[in-house]
């Protein structure tokens, strides 16, 4: 999932709620219900419909599941206390997002998202931005193992970068997200890496060499992708770069010792120290670069004349919790350099706590557990069973709203029947890399798709179709099993001798 331990009880030890009496049209009425009340939202609302009309309309689903439920004779205890469970799998992640948000506005008023932008705009232009925004976040997420911490420190800086540049916000996230799961999916530093193979009863790096057949044509494909848009996209007239770079220089004090506090933070993460820790020390040292390198900023948003303890205090702590603005002498860096602190991720928490309210009550009533055993029915062949898995895997991203449901409950369900059919475990969990993992940050209510649209500020229908890595990894993986290109069998014994 988020890759930073946000399901404090292990994503391994949640179970999936059989209900026998719950037949496959009780299931499907919640899911029905709600893309049908989501969809006439987003008519309605557009753009503004995550601004809390969503999250209202996920707990309207979740009530019809309870409705569907009480009919079915589950009691109410039984969907709260999934309702609850559910909850508490994301504690880690809500307060990660607060975290972030308090980082964010650190960092600003340090200058070190500036510093990135104003070295970035000397390296990176227009026709290399999108490949290399792929690269340079793909060897930062293998290395640290996680999306979330991709997105939340280089993809911030590189979303700046891409905006000076003229570049399309929801093209360059694309880019970002592309990158980022990418490590998400290969490193063996990944929740959703070690977990994959422990729920299809495979080899952590028999997964991940099994796994690159179908990632490394997707990752290629991908960059060559953007490599053809950077050829393509017209910036003239949209940006003046040395403009840009000198209004940064005329209001912050550009400095390559900036660079330490996000080194310092990865650092802590590749030697596995708690996320929540490395971003706390993160956000109390962006702070203290503030006071170092940028006191007049800081004393501009106190209104102080002189930077005394109290209004280095207060100035800090109004950037790590509400919105901060720097004025620039360019209207494009002026718009660009907000935060909004601890208080811009409610609307991400709201979202997502709605979203588990809804995961909750369908996995309480059984209904996720009859949908993945209707999808099973329907897999006769080899393709049919990987088509089964991934729409399972698709199903449970949008219905559950958690990419570690989407990889347990298939995984639980479909085990058995890659081993009946004669196939090695690390189908199954490719398969549940390729569809469960990437594609959760396409849905707008999972807990992937609102970080990450609410750490970049770029809405999911924005980056959608530029998330070419995500949405093309399930397409790769069919692919291969349609043309049984390297579909692994299971070793048999005979004679006392393995054989492949």
């Amino acid at each position: 999932m988020q890759n930073l331990s946000t399901n404090p009880s292990g994503p391994e030890n949640e179970h999936i709620v059989e209900n026998k009496e719950l037949n496959i049209w009780e299931a499907l009425i919640p899911v029905f219900a709600l893309v049908g009340m989501l969809a006439y939202n987003v008519f309605i609302y557009g753009d503004d419909a995550l601004s809390g009309s969503n999250q209202f309309i996920l707990l309207m689903g979740g009530a019809v599941a309870a409705v569907v439920g009480v009919f079915n004779k589950v009691s109410y205890e039984q969907m709260i206390s999934e309702v609850a469970e559910n909850l508490k799998s994301t504690t880690g992640a809500l307060l990660i997002l607060l975290m972030v948000g308090a980082l964010s506005g650190t960092w600003l008023i340090s200058g070190i998202i500036p510093t990135m932008i104003y070295y970035g705009l000397q390296v990176l232009n227009p026709t290399i931005f999108l490949a290399a925004c792929v690269i340079i976040c793909a060897v930062i997420s293998v290395a640290t193992g996680s999306s979330w911490t991709t997105s939340a420190t280089v993809g911030i800086a590189l979303i700046g970068i891409g905006s000076t540049l003229g570049i399309p916000m929801g093209m360059t996230a694309g880019a970002i997200l592309s990158g980022a799961y990418f490590g998400d999916k290969m490193s063996p530093l990944s929740d959703t890496t070690n977990l994959a193979p422990a729920m299809a009863g495979s080899e952590l790096f028999t997964h991940i060499k099994y796994m690159a057949i179908t990632t490394i044509p997707t990752i290629i494909i991908t960059i060559l992708v953007f490599v053809i848009l950077g050829f393509t996209i017209d910036t003239s007239g949209t940006t003046d770069t040395k403009g840009i770079m000198s209004a940064i220089e005329n209001t912050f004090n550009i400095n390559g010792w900036l660079f330490l506090v996000p080194v310092i933070v990865i650092f802590l993460i590749l030697k596995k120290a708690p996320p929540l820790l490395a971003l706390l020390i993160g956000t109390l040292l962006g702070g203290l670069f503030a006071l170092i390198f940028q006191p007049e900023i800081v004393m501009g948003l106190t209104g102080a004349k002189a930077l005394t303890f109290e209004s280095g205090y207060k100035g800090v702590m109004n950037a790590i919790t509400v919105q901060t603005n720097i004025a620039t002498e360019s209207a494009v860096l002026s718009e660009l350099f907000s935060a909004k602190g601890m208080t811009g991720m409610l609307g991400t928490i709201w979202l997502i706590i709605c979203a588990m309210v809804f995961g909750g009550i369908m996995d309480g009533i059984g209904a996720l557990s009859r949908i993945s055993s209707a999808l099973l029915s329907m897999a006769k062949s080899t393709f049919s069973l990987f088509a089964s898995t991934v729409a399972s895997c698709l199903a449970l991203n949008v219905t559950a709203s958690d990419q570690y449901l989407a990889i347990v409950v298939p995984g639980k369900m479909f085990a058995k029947a890659y081993k009946d059919k004669g196939l090695a475990p690390e189908n199954l969990s490719r398969t549940l890399e390729d569809s469960g993992t990437v594609t959760s940050v396409l849905i707008p209510w999972n807990t992937c798709g609102a970080y990450h649209s609410g750490v970049l500020g770029v809405g999911v229908a924005e980056y959608f179709v530029y998330a070419i890595f995500n949405w093309l990894s399930p397409f790769m993986t069919l692919f291969f099993a349609a043309l049984n290109i390297k579909i692994k069998q299971l070793a048999t014994t005979e004679a006392g001798i393995e054989k492949k």
